[in-house]
């Protein structure tokens, strides 16, 4: 059972490899498994341009949770659903992945460890984030950067082009 007192979290997800759909699918219902944690909604999934070396597309999105874990307890529980659905940390760097899970936001602290910076560091290039986070929650206030996701995803007009759409494959 999740308590009264729990956060407001954000989680990116993002697949190239194999069963796009299903890999996103399984990591939503393996993050609904997680201790002290409800997931209250998710985005569409959106077909992105990967960044780096050339790689299949991926989909991507965002799910957004209330949780009792700390952001620690929630970025371990990530990686663990990483690891048991196949990915390695072994290969380049934004290189093609089965699953990728990045914790976004926790509320309105900040952390910063060698291994855990949240919010994300870089989500405020990410249209493959931005967009489908807009979409669940445009008012979230990222309190570092005093914007809200929606005024992000603005600003990124100007920023260099990367094609994100929703995926036109089906419900998700």
């Amino acid at each position: 059972m999740v308590s009264e007192l729990s956060t407001r979290a954000f989680v990116g997800l993002g697949s190239n490899l194999g069963d796009r759909v299903g890999n996103l699918q399984r990591a939503v219902e393996e993050i609904r498994a997680l201790e002290s944690t409800r997931v209250t909604a998710s985005s569409r999934w959106y077909d992105t341009s990967p960044i780096g070396p050339e790689q299949p597309d991926y989909l991507n999105g965002v799910t957004e949770l209330l949780t009792s874990l700390s952001p620690r307890a929630l970025l371990d529980g990530l990686l663990a659903i990483e690891r048991r659905m196949g990915r390695t940390r072994d290969g380049e760097k934004w290189g093609p992945r089965v699953i990728d899970l990045d914790l976004l936001a926790y509320g309105s602290i900040e952390v910063v460890e060698p291994d855990l910076q949240v919010p994300h560091p870089e989500l405020s290039r990410r249209r493959f984030v931005l967009e489908p986070w807009a979409e669940i929650a445009g008012k979230f206030v990222i309190e570092p950067l005093g914007r809200t996701v929606a005024e992000l995803c603005r600003r990124l007009v100007d920023a260099p082009a990367q094609r994100v759409s929703p995926w036109r494959g089906g419900p998700s």
